[in-house]
């Protein structure tokens, strides 16, 4: 059975010492580039390989781009390969942020074509809330070849944002949170607000209250109340760098709304162009 969204901590358990299933520890802070690897070096899953948010998943930032680019195919794929992944491993993702982090790995692999790729529901807080193992040990990897498939089409530019919203074929959906939509804070970006047109679908309300992605079936109608008659495929994900849109996009994939897109570079990049405009409010 391949997972492609979700796997339950139960179900990563019985599977550490399996050679097919290949983890991975996501933890980052924005404001403390270096802490996930610390966190990681004093205690993770056993297996897990870490990927850093800046130095493993996102290019260098660039003048006119967003703060964390979707990093160099290529590059990315060729780490993988070194980490051990091929098309037969089934892939875990975790951090301990719920999924914020983790969901952008989720995303990058589908993008590379590989879809045996599931974050940790509950994640770490989860993990060890049950008492499950952690080690300091970093694992034994024995190195694969991993060949990307890339779908250009998951994925989306500027200018495609502006020319959906122009000719109203579709929907923009803002995953940070109100506050930061609305414009009344802006701890991260030189400009407050929010894409006009885009609707706010803070991605925090994706979760229960303990940590758990919502059921499907609760997900699915949180989503089609903002859709109304727009198709799954039509939908545009952004949040501030590219990176908490990507759990929009695994909660509609969970909920059984396939095709969304990500729009990577995000409120961050959208800003860097004072042509491009700017709303506040709701």
């Amino acid at each position: 059975m391949r997972f492609t969204t979700l796997v339950d901590t139960d179900t990563l358990f019985r599977q550490l010492d399996d050679s097919c299933w290949i983890v991975f520890d996501t933890r980052f802070v924005l404001s403390d580039a270096d802490a996930g690897e610390r966190a990681y070096a004093a205690g993770h899953i056993p297996g897990a390989r870490y990927a850093n948010l800046d130095k493993d998943l996102s290019a260098p930032q660039a003048t006119n781009s967003g703060r964390h680019p979707l990093p160099n195919p290529g590059t990315l794929a060729e780490k993988l390969g070194q980490w051990g992944v091929d098309k037969n491993k089934q892939v875990v993702v975790y951090d301990d942020a719920c999924g914020a982090m983790a969901a952008r790995l989720w995303w990058l692999m589908r993008w590379l074509g590989h879809e045996a790729v599931a974050v940790l529901d509950g994640g770490l807080h989860k993990w060890q809330d049950e008492g499950k193992p952690l080690t300091t040990m970093t694992p034994n990897i024995l190195p694969s070849h991993f060949f990307p498939e890339i779908s250009d089409d998951m994925c989306v530019t500027a200018d495609q944002v502006e020319a959906m919203l122009n000719n109203m074929s579709g929907q923009l959906i803002d995953a940070r949170a109100a506050k930061r939509f609305r414009g009344e804070q802006e701890p991260l970006d030189k400009v407050a607000g929010h894409v006009p047109g885009a609707v706010n679908l803070p991605y925090a309300e994706n979760l229960n209250i303990d940590g758990k992605f919502k059921p499907a079936v609760i997900l699915r109608d949180r989503y089609l109340n903002v859709l109304k008659d727009v198709k799954p495929m039509d939908v545009v994900h952004m949040c501030g760098s590219g990176v908490t849109a990507c759990h929009n996009l695994l909660a509609m994939e969970h909920a059984g709304l396939s095709g969304s897109k990500l729009y990577a570079g995000s409120w961050s990049e959208w800003i860097t162009d004072n042509r491009r405009p700017v709303a506040t409010g709701e």
